[in-house]
């Protein structure tokens, strides 16, 4: 472990700003989110036709 890091638990240690991990992380479930909604708003218009 790097001097002066702090040892994260929990949802912290895979979604953090500190880490490129954490930061890809974060990056990916923003993305699946935002295709979520996406996806979401393209299903419930196509039942209406």
């Amino acid at each position: 472990m790097a001097e002066g890091e702090e040892k994260l638990t929990g949802l912290a240690k895979h979604f953090n700003s500190q880490t490129m991990y954490g930061r890809k992380n974060v990056t990916i479930a923003t993305y699946v989110g935002i295709g979520l909604i996406a996806l979401y708003f393209y299903a419930r218009s196509s039942k209406k036709t």
